[in-house]
């Protein structure tokens, strides 16, 4: 596609998007400056772009995030933090199943201890 297509798409300006190239925050178009196309990295990389701006953080914080590779965290309530990979950050991925099992772990994890039941020997 071309930027006037991913600028439409993304709903960024095509300024907004030379700035994330230029940045390093979103990668070079394919096929030089002459033939730049863009495809689904850069929709994504734009949009995990978008989001984290959205949560508040930083040029300075979003480009140690996406360097790093460790994770973004992402504050759920006092002493819960969630990591999520920076890659997923905006690829709108269904949150249903994940929530589930982040749910049951949490359970898991902060849920009361429960004595495990003994058997009674019967009088025999």
């Amino acid at each position: 596609m071309k930027l006037d297509q991913l600028a439409t798409i993304t709903d960024a300006t095509v300024r907004q998007i030379r700035f994330l190239i230029a940045e390093g925050f979103v990668p070079s178009p394919d096929g030089g400056r002459t033939y730049a196309s863009y495809d689904d990295k850069h929709v994504r990389a734009i949009r995990r772009f978008q989001r984290l701006k959205a949560l508040g953080f930083p040029n300075a914080a979003i480009r140690i995030l996406l360097d790093a590779r460790e994770g973004v965290p992402i504050p759920v309530v006092e002493g819960v933090t969630l990591i999520v990979a920076s890659e997923l950050i905006g690829c709108d991925l269904d949150v249903g199943p994940i929530v589930e099992r982040a749910g049951a772990r949490l359970r898991e994890a902060l849920g009361k201890v429960r004595p495990k039941a003994t058997k009674k020997r019967g009088a025999g």
